[in-house]
């Protein structure tokens, strides 16, 4: 079956209209569980019910409405789109900004962008590579499943993407919503430097197909663990806070763990030439014991080890230590 487009109508910037639809470029993966009365198989639903009678009211007889000065201001769906005529239908752009000027807080949800019409194909195509050339999204507004959207579009490739963005109001303000800012004090400059040089040696190429969701996972297990009645293996505990005191040392064997990288003063990893550095990092126990479970499961993708996904810390750092072991000998 052919996707089908979410929302239809058109991009438009000055005196240009590009029919469009809008496609979602996500999809949610998270297990979702039914309710049932403990004991039975008895199915558990949610009704919407008159909260005066206690009866069940179906759905064409619950409408929309708010209450204003102790007065309920009814609205219908047919109102609300009639407010909306035209602006329902086209994304309207209303200026061009640099891509890197929006701070990542503000995207929500992300659509891929096609022509409605093989006849704009071209058009699409020279806005997807004007926006890519120059780095820049196109900021619009357009009406969609009930409200009003603020939006950046984006070129992504040979696509364009259109994301939802929170408006400013949306927002909230860190001062106002935490006790009291952390960062209110100067680091000592020896524990910033080994912090840098950490995040060097740390640092690698964005591949988003590398990282998994272990928490599904581990829920799929369980349910399995469940259905053929075997022990269920509980997680490790989080790690302990590290003391001030002790900030520094962790820093550095972090470093000397995750390659060393950041002691040799170059700071963007550049001496990492992708030819397979286990052999220099030493995976053997007391270099594992140092790492992160964030850590092992990189170096467990990287070694490709089967069940990565659904092991802890501890088994995890035994299976990469007895890979690197395998890999060394042969």
């Amino acid at each position: 079956m052919a996707p089908r487009a979410v929302w239809s109508g058109a991009i438009t910037f000055g005196l240009v209209t590009i029919p469009v639809g809008l496609y979602s470029a996500t999809e949610d993966h998270t297990i979702h569980f039914h309710q049932y009365v403990r004991g039975t198989s008895d199915r558990v639903r949610v009704q919407r019910v008159n909260e005066r009678t206690g009866d069940v009211v179906p759905n064409d007889d619950i409408v929309k409405g708010r209450e204003v000065e102790d007065e309920i201001v009814v609205v219908e769906p047919d109102e609300l789109r009639e407010i909306a005529p035209g602006r329902s239908r086209a994304i309207d752009v209303v200026e061009f900004v640099d891509l890197a000027e929006i701070d990542p807080v503000y995207f929500d949800r992300t659509y891929w962008v096609a022509p409605s019409d093989d006849r704009y194909t071209h058009s699409y195509g020279l806005l997807c590579r004007a926006l890519a050339q120059s780095n820049r999204a196109g900021i619009a507004t357009v009406t969609m499943h009930g409200r009003e959207h603020l939006t950046a579009l984006r070129a992504d490739g040979d696509v364009l993407v259109l994301q939802t963005l929170f408006w400013a109001d949306e927002v909230r303000d860190p001062a106002e919503q935490l006790s009291s800012l952390p960062v209110d004090d100067e680091p000592k400059q020896q524990e910033l430097d080994t912090a840098i040089q950490l995040v060097a040696a740390m640092t690698t190429t964005w591949k988003p197909d590398q990282y998994e969701d272990t928490y599904t996972a581990r829920v799929e297990q369980l349910i399995a663990d469940k259905r053929e009645g075997r022990e269920v293996v509980p997680a490790e505990a989080p790690a302990e806070a590290t003391d001030v005191g002790g900030l520094l040392d962790a820093l550095r064997r972090s470093v000397e763990a995750a390659g060393g990288r950041g002691r040799s003063g170059e700071g963007d990893g550049s001496d990492d030439d992708g030819s397979g550095g286990e052999d220099d990092r030493g995976d053997d126990a007391d270099a594992l014991a140092t790492l992160s479970k964030a850590e092992l499961s990189r170096r467990a993708r990287e070694l490709d080890i089967a069940g990565r996904s659904t092991m802890n810390r501890d088994e995890l750092a035994r299976a990469v230590a007895e890979a690197g072991s395998s890999a060394r000998a042969s």
